[in-house]
């Protein structure tokens, strides 16, 4: 009450309160909100707190677009917005540090891995990138590392071209292990050498062995043809086909090379030299030798001048 005996009246007018039934009560679910956000607003907390609060949507919105079918692209939006939360708190890759490419280049790499700018290393599982680099047949194994908080280590194993295999009219360029790395290639891997036939790319490592072991026939094959997936047959540059054993064919080509020592026989007009058979050696004349060969040949008495 004031000297002239009235009481003081408030600056702002009172609001009239609602008549009881107008507004329905707020659910548990919303006054869970609104506790929440007074909670998570309050510093240091605010930033994790607006992280956290995001999953709970994210999750909430997640389980209801996978239930109308969408839930690879929920998949793809909720990766999206973990990494970059993550990379809000300073786990963004900064650093990519790549040993042991030659082939492969740091952008096929990384693309095969699905690393970008937007990635980060807390959210980043090292078994699928490495089981997406290993996709590519030119990776042969593939170790990932994390080193936190921002730094990303892979050291790669290469396959390296080892051999050329033909088949179908088509040549490819494959590991030692008959992986192939590139397919229909033309000139590329021309000083490799070169295997045919179904079946040569799982041989060619123990193929091109017995080659090394016989440096004076390994030079003068152009390419070995697999028969059957059981045996090999050599063609030379000149032209001539070696017919090699399934069995001892290392010993054929001893008998190959004292052959041509005592009477040059990789120098002879032949086409075939037959050495499958252990004691014998056979061999198919060219089309002139057998004519000249005909020619030279003793007449039979009684045939006609």
């Amino acid at each position: 009450m004031d000297r002239g005996g009235r009481f003081p009246r408030p600056v702002r007018p009172r609001r009239k309160l609602a008549e009881p039934g107008n507004y329905a009560p707020p659910t548990r679910f919303t006054l869970f909100l609104r506790r929440a956000l007074v909670r998570l607003s309050t510093p240091p907390l605010s930033r994790l707190g607006i992280f956290l609060l995001a999953s709970l949507f994210a999750a909430t919105g997640g389980y209801g677009a996978a239930r109308g079918g969408h839930a690879e692209a929920v998949m793809i939006a909720l990766r999206d917005a973990g990494d970059a939360a993550a990379r809000s708190f300073g786990f963004g890759i900064v650093q990519v540090d790549i040993r042991g490419a030659r082939i492969l280049t740091r952008d096929e790499l990384l693309h095969r891995a699905g690393i970008t700018s937007q990635s980060s290393l807390l959210l980043l599982n090292p078994e699928s990138v490495r089981a997406a680099l290993k996709q590519d047949p030119r990776v042969a194994e593939v170790t990932v590392r994390k080193f936190y908080p921002d730094r990303l280590d892979l050291v790669v194993e290469e396959r390296q071209p080892f051999a050329r295999w033909q088949r179908a009219g088509q040549t490819h360029l494959i590991a030692n292990d008959g992986t192939v790395l590139e397919s229909d290639v033309t000139t590329k891997g021309a000083e490799l050498p070169l295997v045919v036939g179904s079946g040569a790319e799982k041989q060619v490592t123990a193929f091109v062995a017995l080659l090394d072991r016989f440096p004076a026939i390994r030079d003068v094959v152009r390419a070995g043809v697999l028969v059957a997936e059981r045996r090999w047959n050599l063609r030379l540059r000149n032209g001539i086909d070696v017919r090699l054993p399934e069995e001892d064919a290392a010993l054929a080509l001893e008998r190959l090379i004292t052959l041509d020592k005592t009477k040059q026989l990789l120098s002879r007009d032949v086409t075939v030299i037959d050495l499958r058979v252990p004691d014998r050696v056979s061999v198919g004349l060219t089309d002139e030798a057998a004519a000249a060969l005909k020619q030279k040949a003793p007449k039979r008495k009684g045939a006609d001048s």
